[in-house]
């Protein structure tokens, strides 16, 4: 049990987590890899268990966990210790955030433009699981569909991002002669982004009135996404700003005209809010140029 706090053995912890690591943590604590490994030994053995899993890249187990996020928020206070008393030029505050790939791949990158004093580390996950991340204590903020705060945290409306069932005219053509029946469904190839991804199954479920089994090419990546869907791979939705200019040369359909809107929220912790400040402002001001209001 910790009587009291060793600063440099969890920042050297917290290092290995967040670079990955036991060189690259020495090389950005500016110290050799043995006084990392010495730190972290000798703090696995204060506490009694292990805190990093050996590997590549190196993992925390559920205490070193704990232990990492109780530094980045003493860091937090110190960031904001430091701007209240009116100093800057410090380093860079690593920043863990969770966020939906789409969300990345549309609207959220300018938003971390300019905002030098911060190094984001962005974890991708579905936007119906991303501030899972932030209710496990492993990222500060998150972009997330849930529309309920999570506990400790502010909860922001972002808008909805705008999403189309698409495919080629070749592909609705042979796939959808008689329109979005249930045995086309069942048959047509699908485009999911990954095993937690529910996009397609409740858009033909809200088409057809019931559920069914979907055919599925797993495509984990956004602009996979629509190249897969230009390709002719598959059929998907995609967010509607990638599929302008597709849709209006006719490279790609609307297999319904009606498109699907998923509300985003950005969730924050309320101890690292006043650090973030800039941050939430940015994502709002980001969030109104392609999101629905």
């Amino acid at each position: 049990m910790l009587n009291s706090l060793d600063y440099p053995s969890l920042a050297a912890l917290a290092a290995v987590l967040r670079h990955g690591s036991f060189d690259a943590a020495a090389q950005a604590l500016c110290v050799t890899p043995s006084a990392v490994s010495q730190r972290i030994k000798a703090l696995e053995e204060r506490m009694g268990t292990p805190l990093v899993l050996r590997g590549t890249p190196a993992r925390a187990t559920d205490t070193g966990r704990r232990l990492a996020r109780h530094m980045e928020e003493v860091g937090l206070l110190e960031a904001q210790l430091a701007r209240d008393l009116g100093q800057s030029g410090g380093p860079a505050l690593p920043v863990p955030l969770a966020i939906n790939a789409d969300s990345l791949a549309t609207w959220f990158t300018p938003a971390m433009a300019g905002l030098t004093d911060m190094l984001f580390q962005l974890t991708l996950d579905d936007q119906d699981h991303s501030a899972d991340w932030l209710k496990r204590g492993e990222v500060m903020a998150a972009v997330s569909a849930r529309d309920t705060p999570v506990p400790g945290c502010d909860l922001h409306p972002l808008g909805a991002l705008r999403y189309l069932a698409v495919a080629t005219p070749a592909f609705a053509a042979r796939h959808f002669p008689e329109g979005l029946t249930p045995e086309a469904l069942s048959k047509a190839p699908s485009l999911v982004f990954n095993e937690k991804d529910r996009l397609q199954d409740n858009w033909v479920a809200a088409q057809i009135g019931r559920r069914i089994a979907l055919p599925a090419h797993r495509i984990p990546s956004t602009q996979g996404f629509v190249d897969a869907a230009l390709a002719g791979i598959g059929w998907g939705l995609n967010p509607e700003v990638l599929l302008r200019p597709h849709l209006a040369s006719g490279a790609l359909v609307a297999l319904a005209p009606t498109p699907v809107d998923i509300a985003l929220y950005w969730h924050v912790s309320r101890l690292a809010a006043p650090v973030l400040a800039p941050l939430t402002a940015a994502i709002k001001r980001a969030a109104t140029t392609q999101l629905v209001p």
